[in-house]
């Protein structure tokens, strides 16, 4: 069973290579608030809508100074492109092998019309 955060929770430890294959870590922003988000996969329904009203909403969240990190399974190259074609202005992570979606308790089963999968 997986472990999901709570408020209140140390967040886990974060290192993971960004769309242009750098490393950020979350103790780059020490002292600032950071919006983590999960998302699934780049360019799907759902997982735009939300990417899109992030960036719809940067100005208010960068007035309070937190920075913005998108994490999914995808890699670098479908980052570059998710953010060029719909123009988001903030780092997308890849967590290709799962485990920092794992370490914050995204990672679970779900279930879609009787079926059970695993997913964020």
């Amino acid at each position: 069973m997986v472990k999901e955060l709570e408020v209140g929770d140390r967040a886990p430890a974060l290192s993971l290579p960004d769309q242009s294959g750098d490393r950020v870590s979350l103790k780059d922003f020490m002292g600032k608030q950071v919006v983590l988000y999960f998302y699934p996969k780049d360019d799907t329904p759902g997982c735009t809508k939300e990417s899109c009203d992030f960036r719809d909403s940067i100005a208010p969240i960068k007035k309070t100074g937190a920075v913005v990190l998108g994490v999914s399974f995808d890699g670098q190259e479908s980052h570059q492109k998710f953010i060029k074609k719909f123009t988001l202005p903030f780092t997308l992570l890849s967590d290709e092998d799962k485990a920092v979606a794992k370490a914050y308790g995204v990672y679970k089963e779900k279930s879609m019309y009787g079926k059970k999968y695993w997913g964020i």
